[in-house]
């Protein structure tokens, strides 16, 4: 389906894909910044080689350094492999869920007549992958990963009138066709596993909301105005009596919805004034998740991360890694020994045996290399 977006400025249209292209560019950089370090020197002894010798960095013992720091690599590792963990079943639980929801509540196919029907067929949703549901506690979500199907409440028809229907529809059919169920699962996924890094929790939602601006363009058509009208309908839809403890039984981290539904009592709806705005041709603020805290929690863990991951990677000097002294001056202690090149910079006669010329290097797996 063409994309038919006349109801947006050009200012408009260029300040969204701007934004988009800075999202997908921060998603990566996260991505490749927040792995490489854990895992990059483990993967290739380039900067282990490129390392070798260079025990001093001006007046900083590289030896001392890496004592200090290799703890907080190992931290990063077992970070990541929690985060990994908590992942999958952060996956699993929101998958259990919905399933539980909709078994309870039971599912049948779409009739092919009414106003359900007419409303399918206008929208040109194939008919095999809509379910009618009813109570359910969303009026229209799409869920499912690999076959994603659309499932509508039973008494949306009351509440909608035939041509908003039909562009609910047509919404849910273009995350149908683009498979958002499944690339914004991928991206919680991912937000779970770098669960230390919350910025990039804060872009999977910026891209959640992009999924939804990118949904009501392909629905919207030369109607925009009944998408947003069916839009505000929806925002006000009840939910049972279903959920427990305040939450909704339906996960939203496992639904891609025309009106997305959060967890409490607390409900964000910037992204609900912006598609409305849009559709209804006004001008539209496009924000973001990402605060100022998150990105500076982001560049405190990725210099955390890369010094520790760079200090690692330098290769420990033969007698260090077996936990012998490496200098001859009276500071054993790694964190009084920082700074060596200074003692020896003030008592000359005090020399760091790593200023001499060795005859081999100890790498940490135990190989050795002629230096």
């Amino acid at each position: 389906m063409q994309l038919l977006t006349g109801f947006l400025t050009s200012a408009m249209r260029e300040r969204e894909r701007s934004h988009r292209r800075y999202v997908l560019w921060g998603i990566g950089a996260l991505l490749l910044l927040s792995l490489s370090p854990v895992l990059g020197h483990h993967l290739s002894a380039r900067l282990d080689a490129a390392l070798m010798g260079r025990d001093h960095v001006w007046i900083v013992c590289m030896i001392a350094l890496h004592a200090l720091l290799a703890p907080v690599h190992a931290l990063f590792h077992v970070l990541l492999v929690t985060g990994l963990f908590y992942a999958v079943a952060d996956r699993l639980r929101a998958t259990w869920r919905l399933r539980q929801t909709l078994r309870m509540l039971g599912s049948q196919l779409a009739p092919h007549s009414g106003a359900i029907g007419m409303a399918i067929a206008t929208a040109g949703v194939p008919s095999h992958v809509v379910r009618v549901v009813r109570g359910l506690p969303n009026p229209a979500f799409t869920a499912g990963w690999w076959s994603p199907t659309i499932y509508i409440a039973e008494d949306i028809g009351a509440v909608l009138s035939d041509t908003q229907l039909a562009a609910v529809l047509a919404h849910e059919g273009a995350h149908v066709r683009r498979r958002d169920p499944l690339r914004l699962s991928l991206l919680r996924f991912l937000g779970c596993t770098l669960f230390w890094i919350p910025a990039f929790r804060r872009l999977a939602a910026d891209m959640a909301d992009e999924a939804e601006i990118a949904a009501d363009d392909a629905a919207a058509g030369e109607r925009p105005l009944e998408l947003a009208s069916a839009i505000l309908a929806l925002a006000a839809w009840p939910v049972p009596p279903l959920a427990l403890g305040g939450r909704s039984p339906l996960p939203p981290t496992a639904i891609v919805g025309v009106v997305p539904r959060q967890d409490g009592p607390h409900h964000h709806d910037a992204l609900l004034e912006r598609r409305v705005r849009r559709l209804a041709g006004e001008t539209a603020v496009v924000s973001s998740h990402l605060t100022r805290r998150s990105l500076l929690g982001a560049a405190a863990m990725l210099s955390a991360v890369w010094l520790s991951g760079i200090v690692v990677a330098h290769p420990m000097p033969m007698g260090a890694a077996t936990g012998v002294s490496h200098c001859a001056h009276a500071h054993r202690n790694a964190l009084s020994h920082l700074f060596c090149r200074a003692d020896h910079e003030r008592h000359p006669g005090q020399r760091c045996p790593h200023e001499r010329v060795r005859q081999g290097a100890v790498r940490l797996d135990g190989s050795e290399s002629i230096v």
